[in-house]
């Protein structure tokens, strides 16, 4: 019997030992799981930190691209008035210089040397042109091209097409 008891002893000795093993190596173990969520947590933190944050600077961007944009629209108000304000401004001169007679353009000049309009001379440089509608002769200067249908002098231009004055 002392001899069970001793082997008995022996067997709890070991079993309380092993106990104590698994016991440090729990202990261990949730150390080490306290330090990750302790790690977990602190990052949990930043990223919050960073996201309260980006969240603020994005509101402020926005704000900023509301008030830009208010500030567009007024200036595209204000283009818009001042571009009516124009158009009545021009319709009034328009409808002033409606009575007005234009000049007949000057019969083509017997002195082939000189411009109709501007009486420059003829040279190298500076090319005549035929127009096209009165046959005045006259210079670059003086002249419009109309694309196919050839160049034609300024008055003559203006007496056609009255919108591009």
């Amino acid at each position: 019997l002392p001899q069970r008891l001793a082997t008995l002893a022996a067997a709890a000795w070991e079993e309380a030992r092993q106990s104590r093993q698994q016991l440090q190596a729990q202990r261990q173990e949730v150390a080490r799981l306290q330090e990750q969520l302790s790690r977990a947590r602190q990052d949990g933190e930043r990223w919050a930190s960073a996201l309260q944050r980006a969240q603020r600077e994005a509101l402020e961007r926005e704000a900023m691209r509301g008030a830009e944009q208010a500030r567009q629209q007024e200036l595209i108000r204000d283009m818009k008035g001042r571009l009516l304000e124009l158009l009545r401004e021009k319709d009034a001169l328009w409808q002033k210089t409606e009575g007005i007679d234009t000049p007949m353009p000057s019969p083509a000049s017997h002195d082939a040397g000189l411009c109709a309009r501007c009486r420059k001379d003829f040279r190298l440089l500076s090319r005549r042109y035929n127009c096209r509608l009165c046959q005045g002769k006259v210079c670059h200067a003086c002249s419009v091209d109309t694309g196919k249908q050839g160049r034609c002098c300024l008055l003559c231009y203006q007496q056609r097409h009255p919108q591009a004055t």
